[in-house]
Parts: structure tokens; C-alpha cells; sequence
């Protein structure tokens, strides 16, 4: 198996966080366009938007905790020669999980079934942080 195929679910993390940023643009102008923002606190106070933009920012603002987790494993293990297929099983459903994370997040917002996501995401890092130490204690 070729090891860099690890770097594919990173990149797709990566692309998530990006269309995220643009669902946040679209979301803010059709506010700002429809008058749903008080213009006078919208630059520091997040409840100056409407919900389904506080939404979105907050699903961006959880792209920047657990994942960078996984970008730090993934680069870890591709270093190490350990991106095998079992990293990269544990790669992908890492990134799925964190894509239905952010589909609910974004859209019906069940939180029921946004922790249990997260809690996938986070027993998957878990494994990649097994196999990561498994390999070094090994070496």
C-alpha cells in the first residue's frame, strides 16, 4: 500500500474546513442582506448574527480543536513509515465522521447526534494515537 494515500483524508479535512468558511460567507451576506445583523455589534459580539450563522461558526470554530490532532498523527505516522492501511482505515473514518459532524452541526443540530459523531471521531484518534505510540515504542 502506498503510505502518502494518508495525505487523502488529511486533504479532505482540510477541504471541509474551507467549504466552511465559504457556507459562513454565503450565510453572513444573506443576513447582512436581509437585516438580521445589529450592525452595531456584529465585529466583536457572535450574538449579533442569527442562529444558522452562529451555526456555522461555531462547527468552523471545532475544525480547529480535535482535528489538528488528527493533521499531527497523520503527519506523525507518514514520517514514521506507519501510514499503512490501518492508519489509513482509521484516516478516513476519522474524516467521515467529523464530515457527519459538521453536516448535523450545520444542519438540524441534534445535539444527541452530534456528540455521538464526536465521540467517534475522538475513539478513532484514540487508535491512531495507539498505533502511533505502538510504532514508536517498537522502533
Amino acid at each position: 500500500m502506498t503510505t502518502h494515500l494518508i495525505l487523502l483524508p488529511l486533504l479532505l479535512q482540510i477541504a471541509l474546513t474551507l467549504a466552511l468558511y465559504v457556507a459562513l460567507a454565503r450565510a453572513k451576506t444573506k443576513a447582512l442582506a436581509a437585516g438580521a445583523v445589529d450592525e452595531t455589534r456584529r465585529a466583536l459580539h457572535d450574538d449579533a448574527w442569527p442562529d444558522n450563522v452562529l451555526q456555522i461558526n461555531n462547527c468552523i470554530r471545532n475544525q480547529f480543536e480535535v482535528p489538528i490532532l488528527f493533521y499531527v498523527l497523520v503527519l506523525a505516522l507518514l514520517q514514521l513509515g506507519a501510514a499503512g492501511w490501518l492508519a489509513q482505515v482509521l484516516a478516513w473514518l476519522f474524516v467521515l465522521s467529523r464530515v457527519g459532524h459538521a453536516l448535523v452541526h450545520t444542519g438540524s443540530n441534534q445535539v444527541p447526534l452530534r456528540r455521538r459523531l464526536f465521540s467517534m471521531g475522538c475513539l478513532l484518534l484514540m487508535l491512531m494515537t495507539a498505533l502511533l505510540a505502538w510504532v514508536v515504542v517498537a522502533a
